[in-house]
């Protein structure tokens, strides 16, 4: 199996407060841009942010006693990893859709999660596990 990551491309309305967010609140690393769009590393992956209006969303997404935002994007990261993003939200004061919470706790697929929106209302939820391979459980 070879290695790969994934593109994401949505848009945003500003690409100054874009790059404020994702560059110092998320710790994404700038890559290429245009006036009208701006490339960050988001932990290995590539998301392009372009010019133009977010995609509509809705709290239609029911995982256990809680609804999220559909659709959404996210991240899986290694436990300690995500205590240090989380920490990281909450120290530049983001508002929680869902704050950092264990779910699935003691059951296959054991995850801590968060959800929160960007500046523009694109709803990002992380992830993290112990153990990598948890991922795909049942």
């Amino acid at each position: 199996m070879t290695s790969s990551f994934f593109h994401l491309a949505f848009h945003v309305r500003d690409l100054d407060v874009a790059r404020r967010f994702y560059g110092s609140v998320l710790g994404c690393a700038e890559g290429r841009s245009t006036d009208t769009w701006v490339d960050f590393d988001l932990f290995g992956h590539q998301l392009s942010l372009h010019l133009g209006e977010p995609f509509a969303t809705t709290l239609t997404g029911r995982v256990g006693d809680h609804w999220v935002p559909m659709p959404h994007f996210g991240l899986v990261l290694a436990l300690p990893d995500w205590q240090a993003m989380a920490q990281r939200l909450q120290n530049a004061e983001v508002n929680f859709v869902l704050p950092p919470q264990v779910r699935f706790e003691g059951q296959p697929g054991e995850q801590w999660t968060l959800f929160f929106l960007d500046p523009f209302g694109n709803p990002i939820e992380i992830k993290g596990f112990r153990n990598l391979d948890g991922v795909f459980q049942t």
